[in-house]
């Protein structure tokens, strides 16, 4: 009689397990490969410390196939889209032995939003889907971007020989070798960079300043779905050293905002939600997952898209 209860406890437990796995193990397994895209200053991972905190294993653990992309970690989006591009091709001949039926789920945070829209208008048949997340399009929030115009008036720092020493200095530390350009990025993120960026590749850009993007670009490869997402909220935990940055710049911010980005110059095709209670770094899990306790896991956000373009197909 014991062996036999114990044998029904091992086929139940092997059942829910299997039922579990079911949900849980292929809840994030789209069809296409996801790659994460940083933006300024960002890196795949830097001195053991990935920059999508935690995010690409909770993806993998879903079923997810991830790829963390490593770009310049200061330059323009024109240089840092073409090397995306570059990154891309290489990946796609080397792991995927250039399958066309292969294409890639793009997600780029911050200045990476205008990155994966880079590739997606130059080289539309290696894209499934363009994500972005607290996105520069439209670049920084008017109030902090004015106030760089300011200080740059002033004090010339945005073509100084001294700023650019620092982010070479800066950059030492980074694995990434490409080259780094401290005034191309000035330049990508403040004044009417955004503007002239968005009217070379306006795809998915909204044409109201809260308004939606095109939910899908029809290329002559296909189509790719837009969606996006961004915070609203500076300072949301109070253990994490980066609010006080985000906090000090929310001062001179005029819109509603993530500490840096205005929510709704980050809008980019379907808006999935501007509202969350996330800053800026809170949006990849940043500082070291110190995010707010009052507002779903940032991890759960990108499993919960990633469900979203498996159900869609992609």
């Amino acid at each position: 009689m014991t062996q036999l209860i114990t044998a029904l406890l091992i086929l139940a437990f092997s059942c829910s397990a299997s039922a579990w796995c079911i949900f849980s193990c292929n809840y994030t397994k789209t069809k296409h490969p996801i790659v994460l895209v940083h933006g300024v200053g960002g890196f795949d991972t830097l001195l053991g410390v990935d920059y999508f905190f935690g995010i690409p294993d909770e993806l993998e653990d879903g079923g997810a196939t991830v790829h963390v992309a490593e770009l310049s970690p200061f330059n323009s989006n024109a240089f840092r889209g073409q090397s995306l591009v570059e990154w891309l091709e290489d990946l796609h001949a080397t792991e995927y032995s250039g399958d066309p039926a292969v294409k890639f789920n793009l997600i780029g945070h911050s200045l990476g939003g205008p990155d994966v829209r880079y590739v997606a208008a130059v080289r539309p048949d290696l894209v499934a889907s363009v994500s972005t997340v607290g996105a520069s399009h439209k670049g920084l929030d008017p109030g902090i971007d004015a106030a760089a115009q300011a200080i740059d008036s002033v004090t010339g720092i945005a073509s100084s020989s001294a700023a650019q020493v620092f982010i070479d200095f800066i950059s030492f530390f980074y694995p990434n070798d490409d080259p780094v350009d401290w005034l191309a990025n000035f330049n990508a993120v403040i004044g009417d960079g955004p503007a002239q960026f968005n009217a070379m590749f306006p795809a998915g850009i909204p044409t109201t300043d809260c308004g939606e993007g095109e939910y899908v670009t029809t290329t002559s490869h296909g189509t790719i779905r837009n969606y996006s997402w961004v915070g609203s909220d500076p300072v949301t935990n109070v253990l994490d050293p980066s609010d006080a940055l985000f906090g000090a710049l929310s001062l001179l911010t005029t819109e509603r905002n993530d500490g840096l980005i205005w929510s709704c110059g980050a809008h980019f095709g379907r808006v999935i939600r501007d509202d969350y209670r996330m800053n800026h770094g809170d949006e990849i899990n940043q500082t070291l997952g110190f995010t707010s306790l009052f507002e779903t896991d940032p991890k759960q956000l990108y499993r919960n898209h990633a469900n979203r373009l498996k159900n869609a197909g992609l």
